[in-house]
């Protein structure tokens, strides 16, 4: 166990003044610091606080503590590592565990997706996807092919390349101009049609043909590639309808556009398959992942190619330099140790399977809320649920925040994203801890005006 004394006695030690030069990302920073939210250990579906409370993480840490907190085998890969080589370059060189967990990934992916790029996040895996995209149309002589298409509600980190394809204004006004040639697809989520939903909604497959009504626009000849999250995650956790990603697919291929999944959050597991694409039935020519592929342990991130996306990168001369792109980390010793671990531990515990026992449990725990007052929506797929909460007249937010801090008094930690609460679990999650969950936001959701 981790030694939270001597962090609690650390923590005595922040002063205002020793608070006050660190800048938080997405944080109310000047609130958070007169208040702060602070942890000292993590072991298993647990965080303990600096004041030695115990909370059940129902968010896997930011969607990415897949096989739950402190895992020996994946410590011990990284103390192993680091005692060994801390770190050389993968420039003209590199080492061979990068190597090895390429070879790893490329075993567990789903059809010909088969070539991986190191990245350090979920956010350089996707500005790297983007510059792939419209590099891969150059190398075959279809260097107009630039445009790149998101999706409203998606979300693909905080890059340049990936702010200006998703579909979330707030993340946006502060930013722009962003990239020009950029084009959206609206979502699929309308609770007129598909609210409470168990799984992937029935109604809304036909939404995917506004890709080929785009193509009447811009002719499709200039499109490079589509960028979408086979869930949508942060923007409210909202499962595909039935046939929405297949008729992507086929449009793509019509026109001659490359399709990339954002895997972030659905790889390593999320669905109970190692990756979304699979448990979904749509192979895409291009995924990034991060998030769940360390475990949270070392950042990492990465894309996976299809053979086709490969050879036309390496077509040319043997001595030439395929593609003019990568980042001083990429394949990192420690975080590869923590990779290969990391799907050690996922074979152990026989993770994927166990998702999806625990997925079915989740679905009914998370539609026992319907009826609850304020609650207009909830959705789920593998071990992700959203719960939709009416929103305050004049307040969007403020009840999504109030029960975020309510859960979190209770010992349980939930995201809201204004007044949608959002869950992502460990995998490792069992069935008292799933009921804990959804209890706990019962009675928060009763106490909220």
């Amino acid at each position: 166990m981790n030694d939270v004394p001597a962090a609690a006695a650390l923590s005595n030690s922040l002063t205002p003044e020793v608070m006050e030069p660190y800048w938080l990302p997405f944080t109310a920073n000047r609130k958070f610091k007169r208040d702060p939210r602070l942890f000292a250990a993590a072991e298993g579906m647990y965080y303990t606080t600096t004041d030695g409370r115990r909370i059940l993480d129902g968010m896997a840490g930011l969607w990415c503590v897949n096989a739950g907190h402190g895992q020996r085998k994946i410590v011990e890969a990284i103390k192993a590592q680091a005692e060994q080589m801390d770190y050389v370059s993968s420039f003209s060189m590199s080492h061979p565990l990068a190597f090895e967990f390429a070879h790893a990934i490329a075993q567990v992916t789903p059809g010909d997706l088969n070539h991986v790029f190191f990245a350090n996040s979920g956010s350089e895996a996707v500005d790297t996807a983007l510059k792939m995209a419209r590099a891969y149309h150059r190398a075959r002589g279809e260097a107009g092919r630039t445009r790149l298409v998101g999706r409203a509600k998606g979300y693909h980190g905080m890059g340049w390349g990936g702010l200006s394809v998703a579909g979330m204004a707030r993340h946006k006004k502060d930013f722009g101009p962003l990239l020009p040639e950029v084009s959206h697809l609206g979502h699929h989520h309308f609770p007129e049609k598909n609210a409470f939903s168990r799984g992937r909604p029935a109604w809304g497959a036909h939404l995917a043909d506004e890709l080929e009504r785009m193509t009447a626009v811009h002719d499709p000849s200039t499109i490079a590639a589509v960028i979408v999250e086979p869930v949508i995650g942060s923007g409210g956790v909202m499962p595909p309808p039935v046939g929405y990603l297949e008729r992507l697919r086929e449009i793509c291929d019509k026109h001659g556009i490359l399709l990339i999944f954002d895997e972030v959050i659905t790889g390593f597991g999320r669905l109970g398959t190692a990756f979304g694409s699979e448990m979904l039935g749509v192979l895409p020519d291009m995924m990034t992942c991060a998030k769940g592929m360390t475990n949270a342990a070392v950042p990492m991130g990465g894309v996976i190619v299809n053979q086709k996306v490969w050879d036309a990168f390496t077509a040319g001369p043997e001595a030439t330099i395929e593609l003019f792109h990568g980042y001083t980390y990429s394949g990192h010793p420690l975080a590869c140790a923590a990779g290969l671990a990391t799907l050690e531990v996922h074979r152990d515990l026989d993770l994927y399977a166990r998702t999806r026992r625990a997925a079915q449990r989740w679905e009914d725990a998370a539609h026992a809320l319907k009826g609850e007052r304020l609650v207009t929506d909830i959705r789920n797929i593998g071990l992700l649920g959203a719960i939709d909460l009416e929103p305050r007249p004049g307040e969007p937010g403020a009840r999504g925040l109030a029960v975020n801090e309510a859960c979190f008094e209770a010992g349980v930690l939930i995201r809201n994203a204004l007044d949608t609460l959002v869950l992502s679990p460990p995998l490792i999650i069992e069935d008292a801890e799933i009921d804990r969950i959804f209890d706990t936001i019962r009675q928060a959701v009763k106490k909220v005006d």
